[in-house]
């Protein structure tokens, strides 16, 4: 169980870069025993069963070149790169290894010998990182799409689509039907009833200007649930995408300009909360990303007030909703929240809640869906595979809904359900509430 994994790390060292790997604690590698306990949890080893694909071979492949034993040749590269850092590893490794600071290490380094995400166009990269990560941005990208939308084109232009490059028309298909956008928002919700908390809310950057309806929604539960929601105008991406890219200045900006955006507001403020799977990591990790800086003291208070949604909810105690949706559902286990805060129970918690609402297991449910980030983009391949398997399994549920935390797996699963014509709804656990508090139930749904 402890061999090496095969065939990389014998290769010969050509030119082998000393300082690569000089960004982490040695110690974090050698926090791995080797026991392969992870390689079963690992989306890609299981879908190509080499174990140069798994967390352990990643491990192993990572130190030989920190170690300069191997040069960092494309082969390498490509099983580097392969890596969903879905965070599946963790979850299963009795040893406490922080793969997550391993790979990391590794897209740092990259990030520092060229741009990153080199199988990226030049359009998707800017995309990626000029446009998704500023909602003001994608909401005018996106804004003829919703007049297209509107006036009833939309399935013309996605005809239209087929004859865009490859990786234009990837970009194309994941774009879902689009809610109106609900414009600017106030900078304060007063709670319904008795104050009982007062939050701020992170709006985030794509996840509100693909469901605008999400955010919404989230700011009228905290309300019904007692909640006074500040929402600061100037804040921003959380920085993930640049994070977890190895662009680590880029989401120290974005970190530092979300303390700013908070600023007075976070002395008085119970919790910050999001409702983003993705961005909750990254958030709660503002005291890792901006350590030594001058504004340390206030990131660590940040990080410590960061709190998803639905835990924030359950503990509170949340209202009991009384409009019934009477339909079988699933839940997909988003790994931002399973993986990398560990919640898991809660949103089931609070599907629960609603009245006639049948919530049946989805087998695999902690399995990655492949979006990842940006992982459909920079690794389409293994995520349409990933995906394919993700829809299979929801549609053999035999459930009319899918429920799941985070905006990439939501644009993930519903453009592969979408291709089997299948009328799902596909939504956020928080959206379902909303619509038993207030019933506005999806037409066509009961």
């Amino acid at each position: 169980m402890s061999q090496s994994p095969p065939s990389l790390i014998s290769l010969p060292v050509v030119g082998a870069k000393p300082d690569l790997g000089k960004n982490i604690d040695y110690q974090r590698f050698m926090d791995c025993v080797h026991c392969g306990l992870c390689l079963g949890s690992c989306p890609t080893y299981n879908e190509t069963g080499n174990e140069n694909d798994s967390p352990r071979g990643r491990i192993y492949l990572w130190r030989a070149v920190t170690d300069g034993r191997i040069d960092l040749t494309p082969e390498v590269k490509t099983h580097l790169d392969l890596c969903l850092e879905c965070k599946a590893c963790e979850t299963a490794c009795p040893s406490g290894v922080q793969y997550g600071k391993i790979i990391g290490s590794y897209h740092q380094d990259m990030a520092k010998l060229g741009p990153a995400f080199p199988r990226l166009n030049g359009v998707q990269r800017w995309a990626l990182f000029h446009l998704t990560p500023y909602a003001r941005r994608m909401a005018w990208a996106l804004w003829p799409l919703r007049v297209a939308q509107r006036l009833g084109l939309r399935p013309m232009i996605d005809r239209l689509g087929r004859w865009l490059p490859p990786s234009l028309r990837r970009m194309q298909e994941m774009v879902p039907p689009l809610a109106p956008h609900h414009g600017s928002l106030a900078t304060i919700y007063p709670a319904e009833g008795p104050r009982r908390a007062r939050v701020g809310f992170m709006v985030g950057c794509a996840a509100d200007a693909f469901f605008p309806q999400t955010t919404m929604a989230s700011i009228r539960v905290l309300q019904k649930n007692g909640c006074e929601v500040v929402v600061p105008r100037s804040q921003g991406c959380c920085g993930a995408l640049h994070y977890h890219a190895g662009l680590v200045e880029p989401a120290k900006q974005f970190a530092v300009a979300n303390l700013m955006a908070f600023g007075k507001d976070l002395s008085t403020l119970d919790a910050i909360v999001n409702n983003a799977g993705g961005c909750g990591p990254v958030l709660k990790e503002y005291d890792h990303i901006l350590e030594g800086t001058p504004v340390a003291d206030q990131a660590k208070d940040f990080a410590r007030k960061t709190r998803d949604i639905h835990p924030f909810l359950t503990e509170l105690g949340p209202i009991r909703p009384k409009h019934a949706i009477p339909i079988k559902a699933t839940y997909h286990d988003a790994c931002g929240l399973s993986h990398g805060q560990k919640i898991r129970a809660q949103p089931r918690q609070l599907l629960a809640l609603i009245p006639g609402l049948e919530l049946v297991p989805l087998a695999d449910s902690e399995g990655c869906c492949g979006a990842a980030g940006s992982y459909n983009l920079t690794q389409p391949e293994m995520s349409e595979q990933l995906g394919r398997r993700k829809a299979t399994n929801i549609l053999e549920t035999g459930a009319r809904a899918v429920f799941t935390g985070n905006v990439g797996c939501l644009l993930q699963i519903a453009k592969y359900l979408r291709e089997g014509d299948s009328a799902f709804w596909v939504a956020h656990p928080i959206d379902a509430l909303w619509a038993a508090y207030s019933g506005e139930i999806p037409r066509g749904l009961v």
